[in-house]
């Protein structure tokens, strides 16, 4: 019962597909270039079945127009809009958790005269601002704030020392 039950039935599932009984190695520092994240499971199984899904939908509603393709075809966009749904609302979620990491560590690392100005960042500004790392922040934080720097891979494009976030969504 190790940390794949605790890690929930998508995460188990991604690793046992990656790991198998083979030893995974050190992950690849995380930088820029590297940093957006793809669930094998999600983005490349699940997602392409339910395209084809509504693909196949549509086609048997547009060569035999009855009741049950119409229920059929409806069903088809109502889970191809749940799957993209249930990834928006995870990143919400992700994103309202680094406000909140982010507004403490810039207590504990801005200056003081930039102590009061942490509720003038945007949620866009503090999930960038997340991958920078602890000497870096006050001055990118400011120069963030002074330019209005709003968006998210500008600001990543300025960071010289890559903080990595490993438990994205």
């Amino acid at each position: 019962m190790g940390g794949r039950m605790q890690r929930g039935f998508c995460h188990g599932l991604l690793d046992w597909l990656s790991e198998g009984s083979i030893p995974m190695a050190e992950p690849t520092p995380q930088t820029f270039e590297n940093h957006t994240r793809y669930v094998t499971v999600y983005h490349f199984v699940s997602a392409p079945i339910f395209l084809l899904n509504l693909i196949w939908a549509v086609y048997l509603l547009v060569t035999g127009f009855s009741a049950h393709t119409v229920i059929g075809a409806l069903f088809a966009v109502a889970i191809v809009i749940i799957f993209l749904c249930a990834r928006d609302f995870a990143l919400k979620a992700q994103d309202r958790v680094i406000r909140l990491e982010e507004r403490l560590r810039m207590r504990e690392l801005l200056p003081d005269d930039l102590q009061p100005r942490i509720n003038d960042f945007t949620t866009n500004q503090l999930v960038a601002l997340r991958f920078a790392s602890d000497a870096e922040l006050p001055d990118l934080a400011r120069a963030v704030l002074v330019e209005d720097i709003t968006s998210r891979k500008a600001i990543k494009e300025r960071i010289q020392t890559w903080r990595p976030d490993y438990q994205r969504v």
